[in-house]
């Protein structure tokens, strides 16, 4: 556990570091203009290498499973965000932190850390490369609706037209891009995954800065204390504990073999901060991203932790009587 937990070590204290960075020294003037440019182009490559990431294969090999996988995305996009309107209800919160907690439960679910727990707890890894990448694919289809949906049912105002634009020329076309241009530079991107690392978890940092920029001079740490964010935390814990809790019971409803149960348990729990954070940047405005990506902030972090003890737990339980052993040969996910 300690080992996979130092994998994401450095990029949580990097974020943390960026958020400090922001809080002391705030873009401004043109310099901030010079960072949210950058910072658009490298979302903009980000999904384009989203795109030339996922197989084809992946997506006909997944359709084979739609049982398990229609019941992951209704928990990613039913379950849980039926669960985040009840707790955005808490007199607790208001304003742009209850957006942030309606935007946490219309992500899609993360990719390269629900395949992980997958494996170490001993689960069905190729079922989990195939729903969490089509959670993914939907995502950038399904949260931009269900944020207009619930925002809009919260009294605010929903994804205006720009917004929708912006979605479709910096999200959506360069993922189909990428994707269509997979069988010419596939190999390239295969043969350079730091390059595309550093890419993915740049392009988090740069929004972070700027949002976290933006919301400083806007006075966000005169509107969040730390009342806030201890409420938050215990948020984050509950919200995963329920969600954790129903995913294993419904997959044992639905007569899932276990190894297909911890699939549902960590791609139907799982938020995605790769996801979240560029798209917070285009749905929401600039003075306001840094308080409605806080709760995902927090969220990543505590889901990281809690579902790296739940998967070293499972993977030390022994099968299930009769059950043959799952595939935990490495799967190529790009």
């Amino acid at each position: 556990m300690k080992a996979l937990l130092s994998f994401f070590e450095p990029f949580i204290l990097m974020l943390l570091a960026t958020v400090a960075l922001a809080s002391v020294l705030p873009a401004q003037g043109q310099w901030r203009e010079v960072v949210a440019v950058v910072a658009n182009a490298a979302i903009v490559l980000l999904f384009f290498l989203h795109g030339a990431k996922l197989s084809r294969q992946a997506i006909l090999d997944g359709a084979r499973h739609w049982p398990l996988h229609l019941a992951g995305l209704g928990l990613t996009f039913g379950l849980f965000p039926l669960i985040g309107l009840g707790y955005a209800q808490l007199p607790l919160f208001d304003g742009p932190l209850r957006t942030g907690i309606l935007f946490l439960a219309v992500l899609p679910s993360t990719v390269q850390s629900s395949i992980a727990f997958t494996a170490m707890a001993r689960g069905n890894v190729a079922a989990a490369v195939c729903s969490a990448s089509f959670s993914n694919l939907l995502g950038i289809f399904l949260t931009p609706l269900l944020v207009a949906l619930l925002i809009r049912a919260e009294g605010h105002v929903g994804v205006s037209w720009d917004a929708a634009r912006t979605i479709v020329l910096q999200l959506l076309l360069p993922f189909i891009a990428g994707h269509v241009l997979r069988p010419l530079i596939g190999g390239i991107v295969a043969r350079h995954k730091p390059l595309v690392t550093v890419v993915d978890r740049g392009s988090i940092l740069l929004v972070v800065y700027s949002a976290f920029g933006a919301a400083v001079l806007n006075g966000i740490w005169t509107m969040v204390n730390v009342g806030d964010l201890l409420a938050l935390g215990a948020m984050s814990l509950t919200q995963l504990a329920l969600v954790l809790l129903l995913a294993w019971n419904i997959g044992k409803w639905l007569g899932f073999k276990r190894e297909d149960r911890i699939v549902l348990l960590f791609c139907g729990s799982k938020k995605s901060l790769a996801s979240g954070v560029p798209m917070a940047g285009v749905l929401f405005p600039a003075a306001t991203v840094g308080l409605v990506i806080l709760p995902v902030m927090l969220f990543h972090q505590i889901q990281l932790i809690i579902c790296a003890v739940l998967a070293r737990r499972l993977g030390q339980e022994p099968p299930e009587e009769g059950a043959s052993a799952p595939d935990r040969r490495p799967v190529a996910t790009t």
